[in-house]
Parts: C-alpha cells; structure tokens; sequence
C-alpha cells in the first residue's frame, strides 16, 4: 500500500481551489487504497479549526471535508507552532481528530512516505 503525505499550507479559503483540490485527491487516493496523511501548517492550520467558516458565495465547506477524510480514518497533523503564528484565528484550538504536532512529527512522516505532495 502506497503511504501519500499531503501538506497543506495555505489559507483555506484564499480564493483559489488549491485546498479543494487537494482535499479532493486526498478523498480519490483513499478510495483507490492509498494509505493518506494530512499535515496543517502555516495558514491552512485555520482548516482545523471550528471557527474557520467558508466565505458567502463559496460552494464548499472545506473543513466538513477535512472531518470527513478524519472520520474515515485520514489521521491529520497540525503544527503546534503554527497555532499561535499564522491563520486569521490565532490561538483558537484545533478541534478533535486533528492532533497538534511538531515539525519532529512531519519529518518522520515524511521519512516514512512513498509520496509527498504539497498544496
């Protein structure tokens, strides 16, 4: 089984579809029996957090996808640096199934990755 890293580091909601996207083939790698990890950092740790709300006129509510790749198993990593650095909502905890981490974390798991991908 191939092991896909996915880091995510951009606000989520930045008026692009970079995170859909990514999101969207962390979803296709799963149902294709990939085994998929999920790293937060700098703004896309907003992404964990309840409070990150998609923009009015935004079609997709990229943290109900997030918690859907984490309820079918996706574990996801999210700088613990980055919580207080970076995000609109600064210092605002992640919210469960979403694992503060460290960069000591993200390097073993890149280690341990057939593929890394980063959006």
């Amino acid at each position: 089984m191939q092991k896909v890293l996915i880091i995510f580091n951009r606000n989520p909601y930045d008026g692009t579809d970079v995170t859909w996207n990514g999101l969207r083939l962390a979803d296709r790698l799963l149902d294709a029996g990939a085994q998929v990890r999920i790293f937060l950092m700098n703004d896309a740790v907003d992404m964990a957090r309840d409070v990150c709300k998609m923009p009015e006129g935004y079609d997709q509510d990229l943290v109900a996808m997030l918690k859907a790749l984490i309820a079918k198993g996706v574990p996801v990593q999210v700088c613990g640096t980055c919580m207080a650095r970076c995000g609109l909502y600064r210092n605002v905890p992640y919210y469960a199934g979403a694992q503060k981490s460290t960069m000591v974390a993200l390097a073993q798991w890149v280690i341990d990755s057939d593929k890394v991908l980063t959006f």
